[in-house]
């Protein structure tokens, strides 16, 4: 199998988002065996808002990640550098919908209480970016939560996952995707993701404090949380 293209332009990945849209959650639910659903509600957990919040979902996709945090009455604004995306989302659901690089989010400094970005950050061309522009667009004392591939736990485990990405994903995309082809990178971009500790570290370089993180499905999935810290006295 050719190796994806791992350098691609954002405007690249837009467009292989925006062809995926159509059928983006279906796929997603058979690929991941239904646990998307399970690593989704962990992510609203984690991120504890209160109504009356003011909560940014990046790379949110159609919405299915803003909908439960909404639903417990806060302010959610999703957004995604995908318009495709966001028109199928808006088709969908009734939630304020932004199109928006993470790299330069068109938000003021401080407008949010929590910031969360799920199966997104490593799409984004600059990692070291996107999180300081999290930091930007979050008050002192705001949370951030990261939901993402990571590297299962396990050592053999580990085997069998990646063999699935290569082998599996792809002809089970095929039958359920409304462009397979995505996948294929997909599953190199999970391959060439950092583990859960290096990714910590990226936080904490980025500016965040109280960098933590939980594993979720034996580590096919990482829940790293964070802190924006107050500033000096």
């Amino acid at each position: 199998m050719t190796r994806a293209d791992l350098d691609k332009q954002p405007s690249e990945v837009a467009a292989m988002f925006d062809a995926v849209a159509r059928r983006y959650d279906v796929t997603n639910d058979v690929l991941s065996l239904g646990q998307d659903r399970r690593w989704r509600r962990a992510v609203v957990r984690a991120l504890d808002v209160r109504p009356g919040e003011r909560v940014l979902d990046l790379a949110a996709g159609t919405g299915t990640s803003s909908a439960p945090l909404a639903a417990l009455g806060a302010h959610v604004v999703a957004c995604d550098f995908s318009l495709g995306m966001l028109r199928a989302g808006a088709a969908r659901r009734a939630l304020p919908f932004a199109a928006g690089d993470a790299t330069r989010l068109p938000f003021a400094d401080g407008a949010f209480d929590a910031v969360t970005i799920s199966f997104g950050l490593r799409n984004v061309t600059d990692t070291a970016a996107a999180l300081r522009e999290m930091l930007r667009v979050v008050r002192p004392g705001g949370r951030l939560v990261v939901c993402e591939f990571s590297a299962p736990t396990w050592r053999p485990f580990r085997t069998v996952y990646t063999e699935y990405l290569m082998r599996a994903l792809p002809p089970v995309a095929r039958r359920t995707s409304s462009n397979p082809e995505a996948y294929v990178y997909l599953a190199e971009s999970i391959r060439a993701w950092p583990d859960q500790r290096a990714l910590a570290g990226r936080l904490t370089a980025a500016g965040w404090e109280d960098v933590a993180w939980r594993d979720l499905t034996g580590g096919v999935v990482a829940l790293h949380r964070a802190v924006r810290p107050a500033p000096a006295a």
